[in-house]
């Protein structure tokens, strides 16, 4: 299992000298299976330029799983180049929640005066799976849904191939129990011994009080969440648009601090755009 990290901010996607480290672009991950099926969390703008290596590389399938409707992991869809192809295949997944359907839940992007071509006249074949809680297969890969702690509900995932074990949880907020969301013990039993996790690490302690139940976790809880699940590795995500590379960094070096004081092996980073682990 192959992850690169085609967009990794939070709420807006931004640009400048600040952020050129990690990256302005808002989430989207690729996951590549042993046999290249490729699977994509979200579309935030990073996907944008996915689409455009997918079509470098004559990649005409792809599984594209959403976590939530929050527009800042939807406003890639539209520059998605692929769904302009007639020869694409997009099998589409996500629980529409408080939206019709899932076709309904993408198909809002494009929509008159906001989006020039309608979403009825995209050329790609799209099959919508309106999944929420089941756990299924995308071939050999093993996807297992977990409920967000997130403002209008959420889904995060857990992919396993080869008993390698990811774990995405973008947009989840663990010390606070959202309508419909989970309890941090369940997010801790989710995450149990995965190989990776990335998880939205958003605030610092001084920045949280003010913005409880905005949906959205402090990095230390997060840190605490891996150590006590017995996570090999921890990549933080969803970086607040404000914050610069040198700020994020430290971020970074206080959570090793933190790990290295209670003697965890856990390995701990800011993932950054364009990073690729592999599993």
């Amino acid at each position: 299992m192959i992850i690169r990290c085609w967009g990794i901010r939070g709420s807006i996607p931004v640009s400048g000298r600040d952020y050129i480290k990690y990256g302005g672009d808002t989430t989207c991950v690729e996951v590549r299976a042993e046999d290249n099926q490729v699977l994509i969390l979200d579309a935030g703008s990073g996907i944008r330029r996915l689409g455009n290596q997918l079509l470098r590389e004559n990649i005409r399938k792809c599984h594209l799983l959403f976590t939530h409707a929050h527009w800042d992991h939807l406003l890639g869809f539209p520059f998605f180049k692929p769904i302009y192809d007639k020869r694409s295949r997009i099998e589409l997944y996500g629980c529409p929640f408080a939206q019709k359907s899932v076709r309904h839940l993408i198909g809002k992007t494009m929509v008159r005066p906001n989006f020039p071509v309608d979403f009825k006249d995209v050329r790609a074949k799209i099959d919508f799976h309106g999944i929420c809680m089941d756990p299924f297969k995308i071939h050999r890969l093993h996807v297992e849904p977990v409920l967000l702690s997130h403002p209008n509900q959420g889904i995060g995932y857990k992919l396993v191939e080869n008993g390698k074990v990811f774990v995405f949880l973008t947009d989840n907020e663990l010390t606070y129990h959202h309508r419909g969301g989970l309890r941090y013990e369940d997010y801790r039993k989710f995450c149990r011994n995965a190989d990776l996790l990335l998880h939205d690490a958003e605030y610092t302690p001084a920045e949280y009080p003010a913005r409880i139940t905005w949906g959205h976790s402090v990095y230390t809880d997060v840190v605490r969440l891996a150590i006590e699940a017995g996570v090999k590795k921890l990549g933080f995500i969803h970086h607040n648009q404000d914050r610069a590379d040198c700020e994020v960094a430290q971020i970074e070096k206080k959570a090793r601090a933190i790990i290295r004081k209670a003697g965890s092996p856990l390995h701990c980073f800011a993932a950054a755009q364009d990073q690729v682990i592999r599993l």
